[in-house]
């Protein structure tokens, strides 16, 4: 009985509950998974329960897009890894727990948060005839499509 046991299947099972938030709230929110499939869509603050595993020895993967009128829209990655009761079949559960029930049952992956905050930039618009201005924010506040035209100042 010892040798068909899967000790991350045994603790646990492939999913975990997220809690969604952001700032400012009641933000839209669309998810989709590592495949593009749009799998919810709603409002902040949400709790899901999110499946962990996309399959035999594949961990899922699933961006959260944020938008509300008046700001940017910003994204946030939830990935997974590998839980650490599957390691666990080293000692207990044998190659079977090892190749066989985690990977197929899901269990050998776990989310790697349980909290999400998606922070949105305030829109500015922007006046062409008005002089540059100075806007001092987070990065955290910044949209990921914007980072990659920042400037480190020294």
């Amino acid at each position: 009985m010892l040798a068909l046991a899967a000790c991350a299947s045994i603790v646990r099972d492939s999913e975990g509950v997220v809690a969604i938030s952001s700032n400012p709230t009641a933000a839209e929110i669309a998810i989709a998974d590592q495949s593009g499939t749009e799998i919810y869509r709603g409002t902040t603050p949400a709790t899901l329960t999110l499946d962990a595993s996309a399959g035999y020895f594949d961990g899922q993967e699933y961006t959260i897009t944020f938008s509300k009128d008046g700001y940017d829209p910003t994204t946030v990655k939830v990935d997974s890894r590998i839980n650490g009761w599957y390691v666990g079949n080293i000692v207990f559960g044998g190659l079977v727990g090892w190749l066989i029930v985690d990977p197929l049952t899901g269990a050998m992956w776990t989310l790697n948060t349980e909290q999400v905050n998606g922070v949105l930039a305030e829109r500015v618009a922007m006046d062409e005839t008005a002089s540059p201005q100075l806007r001092i924010v987070s990065v955290d506040a910044v949209p990921a499509s914007e980072r990659s035209r920042m400037v480190r100042v020294q």
